[in-house]
């Protein structure tokens, strides 16, 4: 089995192997090519944008400095918008909903290591897939980790690092993060 097919299986990979590293290589080039577009220019970050992304609806914002591991991994929906240095290790998949805002200096990863030193050695990986719902806020330095869901109208609140599924209507809160507030539908 190639390492592609046991990342795409969820299982561990090599992500040393050509194939992989030439996804991040061409990641690298096309954020280079999108970060290089002045700000004053939203048409054609849009533009770049929508080539680099696997799907995105209407409404699409992005701001630079924007960096991600592969591109056609994240698909967004209606009214996003990603301030500036925004992260994605998108190795796996990000599915966000509609109506969803990411603060400043956030990052979402998709990728882990096995937590035994001599395991990392082998440089091996896998992918835990995040999705984001509709109506959502990801306050300023955000930290979305591998695996999480994150439900329906929920506030994530600036520094938080969320390392656990969120239900709807909710805001959390800390590191790790917590829910601190119910929010009225």
């Amino acid at each position: 089995m190639s390492e592609i097919e046991k990342l795409e299986k969820g299982e561990w990979f090599n992500f040393g192997a050509p194939e992989i590293a030439s996804r991040k290589l061409n990641a690298a080039k096309l954020a280079q090519e999108f970060n290089s577009i002045p700000e004053t220019e939203p048409e054609k970050q849009e533009a770049k944008a929508r080539e680099i992304l696997g799907s995105a609806g209407k409404n699409l914002v992005i701001h630079s400095d924007w960096k991600f591991d592969n591109g056609k991994n994240i698909h967004v929906g209606d009214n996003f918008l990603a301030n500036y240095n925004w992260t994605v290790l998108d190795v796996g998949k990000v599915n966000i909903g509609d109506n969803v805002w990411i603060g400043p200096n956030t990052d979402i990863y998709t990728v882990t290591h096995p937590i035994n030193g001599v395991e990392r050695r082998k440089h091996l990986s896998k992918v835990l897939p995040v999705t984001i719902g509709n109506d959502v806020w990801l306050c300023g330095k955000v930290t979305i980790c591998p695996g999480v869901t994150i439900g329906n109208n929920v506030v994530v609140a600036a520094g938080s690092v969320v390392v656990k599924d969120v239900p709807d209507n909710v805001m959390v809160a800390g590191v790790p993060a917590k829910i601190v507030k119910k929010i009225e539908e």
